[in-house]
């Protein structure tokens, strides 16, 4: 039998093999570690609050964004805002009762309320004994309004 002669292109075949296999498992590792890393495609939320709003021109209207802090136990006054309300509570929970809205209602963290204009608030307070309440008001009313009045009951 004659001697077995290897090239050099017989003996480099191999190694070059090896390495585009292990360079290949390394992409495929590293495309599925990125598709791990990559969140789900988000549901979209559902609205957080939906209501009709007046009908009426906003020419010379400004908005006023305020927070309001209920202690554990406060009651508010009744009162009016110039103009109509959006509120969205921040933290805790609030009963409020709005002239016109029927029954008063307990509202918690994440939820809106909406006072119509010329409505009294005649319910507003912190549910809670123990816990504070945060609201963001945002106050809708033509620029110099008093932003709110109190009420005589």
């Amino acid at each position: 039998m004659p001697p077995m002669t290897m090239t050099r292109r017989d003996a480099v075949a191999p190694l070059a093999l090896s390495a585009l296999y292990g360079l290949f498992a390394e992409l495929v590792a590293s495309a599925r570690d990125a598709d791990a890393q990559t969140p789900p495609a988000a549901t979209p939320r559902p609205p957080v609050f939906k209501h009709d709003l007046p009908n009426l021109t906003m020419d010379d209207w400004e908005v006023t964004v305020s927070h309001v802090d209920y202690a554990p136990g406060r009651v508010g006054a009744p009162h009016r805002h110039a103009g109509f309300v959006l509120a969205y509570v921040l933290e805790g929970t609030v009963i409020a009762k709005i002239s016109g809205q029927g029954e008063e209602k307990t509202y918690t963290s994440g939820q809106m309320f909406y006072e119509q204009p010329g409505a009294t608030h005649e319910v507003s307070k912190n549910a809670s004994q123990t816990q504070p309440a945060k609201l963001l008001a945002m106050i809708f009313a033509k620029k110099g309004s008093t932003l709110t009045t109190p009420v005589q009951e």
